[in-house]
């Protein structure tokens, strides 16, 4: 990547007029590039496509699909850029500008995440659910498909995850017979009126809970086995969607490095069964 940006860097001092502008172009736009083709950049600088083809020949590329295979394959570490990326990050939001203060409040979010993944209670919930004989998910209505996506995505580490969507009232699913072994996963917001109800009623069964909420909710040591505590709501987001939807995602992953090779097992095998179902033929 470094010989790419210091020929470009040289044909913009020392080439012809057209080469600078294609270099100054590429220099630029480095990572708009591979939606680009040979004839779009030269409609862009006004140029024939012939010019632009003769510059990547000149830079050791046969056309842009060369130079696009270049970026895909010399794609320099996220983290070698970090430092630069926040400190401009801040200094934006600073100023007020509303992209980059909504971003800089999800870098928090996943600072509070990451912090939380380092502690007892994370690590705890991880072997809760890989340890459990059943893992049963519940969420108000409103967050059924974050929940079926927290199901899905602890599929690929065990067997008997099933999400209660209580549309029927009754969570029998749960409560028809005794899960001593078993671990409820309530992820939990203001509009879940009932999951306070719901996590004394599956202590008393004997199921362990396990409670995804914000962090001032009052009851959620007195009826949970393990609480993962959301990052502060903001004023604009009533369910703290952005933050609950990463926790859930993070913590799933962790279960599936956790389960390691049984993950990796159930993944392919997963993935055959997609692949034999999938295009069959309805009968």
């Amino acid at each position: 990547m470094e010989d790419l940006s210091q020929k470009l860097r040289q044909y913009i001092k020392i080439g012809t007029p057209a080469e600078r502008r294609i270099a100054k172009y590429f220099s630029e736009h480095l990572n708009e590039l591979p939606f680009e083709t040979a004839s779009s950049v030269a409609d862009r600088l006004e140029l024939s496509p012939m010019t632009v083809g003769r510059f990547l020949r000149s830079l050791g590329y046969h056309g842009l699909d060369g130079i696009k295979v270049h970026l895909k394959e010399n794609v320099s570490p996220v983290t070698s850029h970090l430092p630069n990326i926040l400190e401009r990050l801040q200094k934006d939001a600073s100023e007020g500008q509303p992209l980059a203060t909504q971003i800089a409040e999800q870098v928090e979010m996943l600072q509070h995440i990451y912090n939380l993944a380092g502690q007892s209670q994370w690590r705890e919930a991880v072997a809760a659910i890989l340890s459990s004989s059943h893992v049963f998910i519940a969420a108000q209505p409103g967050l059924a498909g974050i929940g079926r996506h927290f199901r899905d995505r602890l599929t690929f580490a065990r067997d008997q995850v099933l999400f209660l969507d209580g549309v029927n009232g009754s969570y029998i699913e749960l409560f028809g017979e005794p899960s001593e072994d078993g671990l409820l996963v309530i992820i939990d917001s203001p509009s879940f009126v009932s999951s306070r109800l719901l996590a004394r009623s599956a202590r008393r069964a004997g199921c362990k809970v396990l409670l995804v909420t914000g962090q001032f909710t009052e009851w959620a040591h007195e009826f949970a086995n393990i609480t993962l505590s959301l990052p502060p709501q903001r004023a604009n987001s009533r369910e703290n969607l952005a933050a609950l939807m990463s926790l859930l995602e993070y913590l799933a992953s962790g279960v599936i490095q956790a389960a390691g090779e049984a993950a990796e097992i159930r993944t392919r095998r997963i993935e055959e069964l997609q692949g034999m179902f999938a295009h069959a033929p309805l009968r």
